[in-house]
């Protein structure tokens, strides 16, 4: 869909083109290409370094030339998480866009403004004529949201800029001048399987906002995982409950919307009903921020093994009592989040369990004290 008629008009062009292009993080080959042929196209001095970054330069403006060279900075590669229930490939497909409202958003799936708004601000100033500037040096890194690799691979005295902005930010009318780290964090074990003893349940939970995981951690979305953990944990005294599977969230971060879990139980009618007074305790506790939020409990069936009781029960206590959210919040800088941590994914399929979390601070040591 094509967003030329909003305002500004050569933004929404540009982030219309760029979204038609696949570019998860870690294989930004089509985007890659396309920033070059975009500015080849425009007769600019385009070079792509070793890692797969794309520097385009452009000369100053009459009476700008005096001025210092200014770096601006986005990032190629989106976050790509979709609805269960959506049938997408984001190494095929471009995102499929809608105006809602005063929103633009993406059917299903992330919607990839951060960092595509950023990079056709950037292209918008590079094809602009009637933009006065100093010299351009337009850095277009890759592999921003799973690794930093393109930042981290750039060559030293490969810019000539002295200032650099970086167009990674939500909010147009601020510039944001600091610093985070993060850390992933990721457990794993393997268990052993055998056919269980109860009959089985499956527990659904979709409808979540979800969310960047550093940028919205403070805003007290639900995160699809947790709310599985609390469902589970509510019965686990009184149902001997044994997991088959467990296929929840994604991206470490993003965070998680859906999330699905198969287990026996004991009883399968008590657990139904005491689950779903938990359900109508969460769906009121959430109303007013996910209105969404859909919880589906029901009976189903499996022929695929499931972990003791033993072992379930300590996975369950683990996703109950791990940490997620807010951390510590800046004693120095109002408002800031200095520590928080995403239960990002947790998949448990043939016995064997990951539980991926992404850890950030802006302190060192309050990143490795979470």
């Amino acid at each position: 869909m094509s967003l030329s008629n909003i305002e500004p008009q050569i933004i929404w062009k540009n982030f219309s083109k760029l979204n038609e292009v696949p570019r998860p993080s870690k294989k930004e080959a089509k985007v890659i290409e396309f920033i070059k042929n975009f500015g080849e196209s425009l007769n600019l001095d385009t070079q792509v370094d070793e890692i797969g970054n794309v520097i385009i330069r452009k000369p100053a403006t009459v009476g700008m030339e005096n001025r210092k060279t200014i770096v601006l900075q986005s990032h190629l590669d989106m976050v790509c998480q979709k609805n269960n229930d959506v049938d997408f490939d984001f190494e095929k497909q471009g995102i499929q866009m809608f105006v809602y409202g005063d929103w633009v958003k993406a059917k299903g799936t992330t919607l990839g403004a951060d960092n595509g708004l950023g990079v056709a601000a950037v292209m918008s100033i590079l094809e602009s004529n009637d933009i006065a500037h100093p010299a351009l040096e337009a850095l277009f890194t890759i592999d921003e949201e799973t690794g930093m690799t393109g930042a981290f691979n750039l060559k030293p005295n490969v810019l000539k800029g002295e200032i650099l902005l970086n167009l990674d930010t939500e909010e147009d009318d601020e510039i944001d001048i600091g610093c985070a780290g993060g850390v992933d964090v990721t457990a794993t074990q393997t268990y052993k399987t055998a056919p269980t003893k109860g009959n089985l349940i499956k527990i659904e939970i979709k409808g979540l906002q979800g969310g960047h995981s550093g940028m919205d951690i403070h805003k007290g979305f639900g995160n699809a995982n947790v709310l599985l953990g609390r469902l589970l944990y509510n019965s686990l005294e009184s149902q001997e409950i044994e997991l088959i599977s467990i296929d929840g969230g994604g991206l470490r971060n993003a965070i998680p919307r859906e999330a699905t879990a198969v287990f026996s139980v004991k009883n399968t009618d008590e657990f139904i009903a005491e689950a779903n007074e938990l359900k109508t305790e969460i769906l009121q506790e959430f109303a007013s921020i996910e209105k969404d939020l859909v919880i589906n409990i029901e009976k189903t069936e499996s022929s695929e093994n499931g972990l003791s009781k033993e072992n379930s029960a300590q996975i369950i206590r683990v996703l109950k009592s791990a940490h997620n959210g807010v951390y510590r919040m800046s004693p120095d800088v109002a408002d800031l989040v200095e520590a928080s941590n995403n239960i990002a994914r947790v998949e448990l399929k043939d016995g064997s369990l990951k539980i991926l979390n992404l850890t950030r601070s802006s302190v060192e040591s309050s990143k490795f004290n979470v």
